[in-house]
């Protein structure tokens, strides 16, 4: 089976598909190739420098040119991005931010690939909310609204006992709504850091 695929075949069938991130799953479902087959594939096309591994399993085409974000989305999930890179996204930071910032319900985890750093940083799951779809390149990936990446920001200084976030653009941030999303940790000092960072 593994012969019987070649790379013209295997890229363009991948690129038909649009499958950014591709899978040992995908390529069994798409050529009919056994679990050992695909992986031997994959394998293969790694090392002679086709596709390029983002992470253990998953791969993507050297040539293709993905989003960042949706990378993050896909690394390690459930996430969604938060923190400084949202709040840079929304332009309620000025900062540029070079390491893409995410939060998860489960450990805490950080990778580097495709010349990047992404970072996951574990929250409570009764907190894990407050995000939507946005889309880059007709890709979708799942980032905080502006006033949670702040709360989820505040939160993680908090507990590291560093002080709020104090440089940012207020008009970007409604302040009912963050207090909503503050709630959601059951955290009074918090709740009471936000409300005084916002006056």
């Amino acid at each position: 089976m593994v012969k019987q695929v070649n790379w013209h075949d295997f890229e363009a069938k991948i690129k038909d598909k649009k499958i950014p991130i591709f899978s040992s799953l995908d390529i069994r479902r798409l050529f009919g190739a056994s679990k050992i087959a695909s992986d031997l594939l994959l394998h293969r096309y790694s090392k002679k420098g086709y596709i390029t591994r983002i992470k253990r399993g998953l791969y993507i085409l050297l040539d293709t040119s993905i989003s960042e974000f949706f990378i993050a989305s896909k690394l390690y999930e459930p996430s969604y991005i938060s923190l400084e890179t949202a709040l840079s996204y929304w332009g309620v930071i000025p900062e540029t931010v070079y390491e893409i910032t995410s939060v998860t319900p489960n450990a805490t985890r950080r990778f580097e690939t495709t010349g990047k750093i992404f970072s996951y940083t574990k929250i409570k799951k009764e907190a894990f909310a407050g995000y939507k779809i946005e889309k880059q390149g007709g890709l979708g990936f799942y980032i905080a609204d502006a006033e949670k990446a702040f709360v989820d920001l505040n939160y993680m200084r908090m507990i590291k006992n560093q002080k709020p976030l104090s440089r940012f653009n207020k008009q970007k941030i409604s302040t009912i709504k963050t207090i909503k999303y503050a709630s959601l940790f059951k955290n009074p000092k918090l709740t009471a850091i936000i409300t005084r960072t916002l006056k």
